[in-house]
């Protein structure tokens, strides 16, 4: 197996997974994005793992694994996407999704505006707010069909800023990598305070040594307009 064949394998193995077809456009943006990353992470701090093979895997097909959960067209929201993990690269193998990225890091939006007009996406945007900027609330609370996080925060904290923005019968996934159980088994009530109901764990092999899992949370009615809480109060004070 070749070089090139060696960082792409856990790609064509996350597609395959997810039942997408990977086309050479989506390979050559998959690239692009990659040598942009590395070039912009010179100068913000944008990711630690940066050696190709890494990113394809722990980025990249790690993001592609939660595409089966997506419903064609749909919108959605990628809250606290730092590089644009999982929602850019989403983007790049379901062109279909109408994609929202969302970074409290001005930085950080600029570089993913970068990425996405090199790339000449459409029906993606990435916008600089907070979860609990008024203006962000006032405008998508119960608005999307997904709320989707990666590595953001523990997952009663993460409940209280994602699931507000999940419109009334849509989900909020959640990409998890350990101690699941213990954050599940805190994060019951704030389920149900937010407005979901009771949540569905999948578990896939990142390789023969990563196990990662994904939280699945169905919204059965909309959420106040005091979540989430301003202040840092889902971090400092998670609701119990």
């Amino acid at each position: 197996m070749n070089q090139q064949k060696l960082y792409l394998q856990h790609v064509i193995k996350a597609c395959e997974s997810s039942q997408i077809i990977l086309t050479d456009d989506m390979l050559s943006k998959l690239y692009r994005y990659y040598e942009l990353l590395v070039e912009w992470n010179e100068k913000i701090n944008l990711t630690a793992i940066t050696q190709i093979d890494e990113v394809y895997l722990k980025h990249f097909a790690d993001s592609i694994y939660g595409s089966k959960y997506f419903k064609q067209n749909a919108v959605v929201c990628d809250l606290g996407t730092g590089a644009g993990f999982p929602g850019l690269v989403l983007k790049i193998v379901r062109p279909d999704l109408n994609v929202v990225l969302v970074d409290a890091l001005d930085k950080r939006i600029k570089f993913l505006k970068t990425v996405i007009d090199e790339l000449q996406l459409t029906s993606i945007e990435a916008l600089h707010f907070r979860a609990e900027d008024k203006l962000f609330k006032q405008n998508y609370l119960n608005t999307f069909d997904y709320v989707v996080a990666r590595a953001v925060a523990k997952m009663n904290t993460l409940t209280e800023y994602c699931l507000p923005f999940v419109k009334v019968g849509g989900q909020m996934i959640a990409y998890k990598s350990d101690k699941i159980n213990d954050e599940l088994f805190e994060s019951v009530n704030a389920i149900k305070i937010i407005g979901g109901n009771n949540y569905k764990i999948q578990t896939y092999n990142l390789d023969t040594e990563t196990e990662r899992w994904i939280v699945v949370v169905d919204k059965i009615r909309e959420t106040n307009a005091k979540y989430p809480r301003d202040k840092n109060k889902p971090k400092l004070s998670p609701l119990v």
